[in-house]
This record gives structure tokens, sequence and C-alpha cells, in this order.
């Protein structure tokens, strides 16, 4: 019994690892081309079946576009992480983070792109559902929600 929970607990332990090491390279990625790098190539390395996972190597397909200089690959670059990206949000609509991966996407990719039709959806979404997520999450969405560009200053209070 204490190896099933020993295991149970290590695999717990790096699938936890692998989520914050993206969250928080992630968040960093918008910042800089070397940041943007950064996480591609960490999302790369990435394996699972996991929609939270895939939505961020989704995410760094995407911003695969803006660090890429072959520019004729920019558009599959940002059409395939986006197909994908909402492929997986239509699979799991309740999933919070999924949500925090395409607003933040679409508050950061070029309008004329055309990629910012959810922007209120997920904005919504995020402030009726914040209370139901865990810590590590509420966190996450918090720390979002402060540097959004959407997010009105009385909606970036309301995530305590």
């Amino acid at each position: 019994m204490k190896l099933i929970f020993t295991l149970m607990f290590t695999f717990f332990s790096l699938f936890q690892s692998d989520l914050e090491s993206l969250r928080n390279s992630y968040s960093k990625a918008n910042s800089s081309n070397e940041n943007a790098k950064n996480f591609i190539a960490l999302a790369e390395k990435k394996s699972s079946n996991d929609p939270v996972i895939s939505a961020y190597k989704s995410a760094s397909k995407i911003l695969e576009a803006k660090v890429t200089t072959e520019k004729n690959k920019r558009k599959t670059f940002v059409k395939s992480g986006a197909t994908t990206l909402e492929s997986l949000i239509a699979s799991n609509p309740n999933n919070a983070e999924l949500r925090v991966i395409r607003m933040s996407v679409q508050e950061n990719i070029p309008k004329i792109v055309g990629y910012h039709k959810n922007l209120k959806e997920d904005k919504t979404f995020l402030i009726n559902n914040y209370s139901k997520q865990n810590a590590d999450l509420k966190s996450y969405i918090k720390q979002f929600a402060g540097q959004s560009k959407t997010m009105t200053a009385s909606e970036k209070a309301s995530f305590k």
C-alpha cells in the first residue's frame, strides 16, 4: 500500500513540476524573444495527453510565429496552434487554465491576425469560475489578471 502511495505521489510531483515550469516560463515568454524561445524549447520537450500541457504546446506554436525568421511560416504556426487550442477548449470547456492560455494569446497577438474573438467570453468565464479553482491555479489566474490588457481595474480586484 505504501508503494502505491509513493508511486502516485512521485507521479503527481513530476506532473506538477512540469506544469509549474511551463506556467513560469509562459508567464515570461512575451517579455523578450529569448524568453519566448526558452518557453518554446521547454514546451516542445513535454509529451503528455493532459489538455493543459497540450494547450501550452499550442501556445508555443503561436508564439513561434513571433520569433521565427521565416515569414512564410508565421501563418502556419498561428493557424496550427490556434486550431489545436480551440479543439482543446471545445473538449474541455470548463478548464480555467485553458481559458487563461487562450485569453493571453488573444490579448498579445496582433489584431490583424484576427484571433481575438473569445476575450470577453474567457474573461467572463474566469471571473465566474475563479472561486472554484485550486490555490495554485487561483494564484496563476490572479497573476495573469494583474497584467491583463482586457480586464478593468475592478475586474482585476475581484481576483482575491
